[in-house]
Formats: structure tokens, C-alpha cells, sequence
């Protein structure tokens, strides 16, 4: 995989880089890809959380609800593009766990919404967790503009669709 002319190499980008061939990129992406996961996967759980049984599969739930609030399982899944009984299944065992609280919809008996725990040291405890990541991004996000942002999010999305 060749250098475009007048670019730095991907796996010394210099701070003046202007930008990355599709080849370089690639490259630079299959160095990095594998390095972030590995560092998604040692993110220590705080020690309240410890004996719940916790995974990093969690996280995607756990922030919706943090972000986003209460919602209904269904919509739940929707989100995270797996299937409602997937999630009625990680929505059990969070509560049996006591990390996840059930509640019936004022609005429709028939539905069940989903929350994060009252109890101030789990919630804490999951905030803390989930902060890690949010200082990362923030890092990586701050010096962008919002349309280089959505770009990224974006770009991150097709991958993930097309890696399926």
C-alpha cells in the first residue's frame, strides 16, 4: 500500500498530516482497531459493580439508559439491533443483579420500562464505569469541528455494517 506523494506515512502521522490515502487509512485502522478493543476489554470494573457479573456487551445498554433515560425493551433493542428477547434476557439478569430496576408503563400495562438502578452506589458505580470512555472520546472529539464528528460516527457506522 502505497503513500499518496507529500503525505507522511500512516503509522507516523505527523501533526501537520493533511491527510491519508484510503490505503493508508486501512492500514492505519487494522493497526489501531485491534489495540482499542484489547483496551475496551481491560476497562476495570469499579468495585461495587465486581460481583455482578458485568461485561463489556453491557456498556451499549448501560449508556443508553445513562444518556437517554428510561425506556421500553423494545425500544431498547431497537437501539442496540438485537432482538427484544436478547434484551429481556440481559434486562433479567442486570435486575436480578440489582443494576437494572423494571417498572410497568403508566401508559401501557402491557409494556415494561427499563431503568438504572435508584441506589446511589451502583448508579456510582456505573457512571464511574462508563466515564472512562466518555473522557476518551472527549479527548478525540474536542479539537474536531462537529462535521469532521459526525464523519468519524458515521464512518465507524459503515464499518460496523459492512464487518458483519
Amino acid at each position: 500500500m502505497a503513500t499518496e506523494p507529500g503525505l507522511e506515512s500512516a503509522s507516523d502521522p505527523g501533526p501537520n498530516t493533511p491527510g491519508l490515502s484510503t490505503d493508508d487509512a486501512i492500514r492505519a485502522m487494522l493497526l489501531l482497531m485491534p489495540r482499542v478493543a484489547a483496551r475496551l476489554k481491560r476497562i476495570p470494573l469499579p468495585e461495587r459493580l465486581q460481583p455482578m457479573k458485568l461485561a463489556p456487551r453491557h456498556l451499549s445498554l448501560l449508556s443508553y439508559l445513562l444518556f437517554d433515560g428510561p425506556m421500553p425493551v423494545s425500544q431498547l433493542a431497537a437501539r442496540l439491533e438485537v432482538a427484544p428477547t436478547t434484551v429481556s434476557l440481559m434486562v433479567s439478569d442486570l435486575s436480578q443483579q440489582g443494576v437494572l430496576e423494571r417498572r410497568d408503563d403508566p401508559e401501557d400495562r402491557r409494556r415494561t420500562i427499563v431503568a438504572l438502578t435508584e441506589d446511589p452506589e451502583t448508579r456510582s458505580a456505573i457512571e464511574r464505569w462508563l466515564a472512562n470512555g466518555a473522557r476518551a472520546w472527549r479527548v478525540a472529539f474536542d479539537p474536531l469541528s462537529p462535521t469532521e464528528r459526525a464523519v468519524f460516527v458515521r464512518t465507524m457506522e459503515a464499518y460496523e455494517g459492512e464487518s458483519t
